[in-house]
């Protein structure tokens, strides 16, 4: 296994996002006189996405009235400034310059809507940086359909088993399965009490963030210690 290439889930395995996430619900459960909530219990729900957040936050159900305009007006703070909070987990900047010394090019390839994620890595100066930035508007089906890995793939010149797909969700190493590219799964995301990253079935696996770099260099040296584009 030759790595070319390595790719990053956002939310929850490059970026700690969810701290703009708990500042504004927290914010929206002031306004409707609700107390500060335990930060841990929006962390768990964040990968389930905008709606699961709000409805556990907010106390309500998609099938309630008023939801739709609760879910529009969070979605709209966090357009607003979707980066007031949120950094690079403890160890990524690190490897991110290890990638770029070794001239492995890294992307994203993310759930996230685009109008989100480029915003995003834009204020972490990290737009010109990434060699590709995948999110579901450009594909047919998001994770964990293959689609995003495969397209940013072709977009890296790389075929998809020399890549390296790294995430902090079940669906993240199922997309990386199906487009047959190794992956390491992470047990610092944000994970519920009933998942179990270390049994998704990854190539590899990591507990904290600070351990991706040594474990992506190990794989660089042992598969690949003189990276070219050849």
């Amino acid at each position: 296994m030759c790595i070319r290439a390595v790719l990053f889930d956002l939310d929850g395995t490059l970026l700690d996002s969810a701290r703009d996430f708990i500042a504004i619900l927290q914010q929206m459960r002031a306004g409707r006189g609700l107390p500060a909530m335990d930060e841990q219990l929006i962390r768990q729900r964040v990968s389930a996405g905008a709606a699961a957040m709000v409805a556990l936050a907010l106390e309500t159900a998609p099938e309630q009235a008023g939801f739709d305009a609760l879910k529009d007006d969070f979605l709209q703070r966090y357009h607003a400034n979707p980066c007031a909070h949120s950094r690079l987990f403890a160890g990524l900047a690190e490897l991110l310059q290890l990638l770029e010394q070794r001239q492995i090019p890294w992307g994203v390839a993310t759930n996230k809507p685009e109008r989100f994620a480029r915003p995003i890595l834009h204020a972490l100066q990290l737009e010109q940086r990434a060699a590709v930035l995948v999110c579901p508007e450009q594909v047919s089906q998001p994770k964990p359909a293959p689609d995003m890995l495969l397209l940013a793939c072709r977009q890296l010149d790389v075929l998809p088993q020399h890549a390296l797909y790294v995430g902090d969700d079940l669906r993240d190493i199922q997309a990386a399965e199906a487009a047959g590219m190794p992956s390491m799964s992470v047990g610092y995301g944000y994970h519920g009490p009933q998942d179990n990253p270390p049994g998704w079935g990854a190539t590899h696996h990591v507990t904290h963030s600070t351990q991706l770099a040594g474990a992506i260099l190990a794989l660089l040296q042992a598969d690949y210690p003189n990276p070219s584009r050849d």
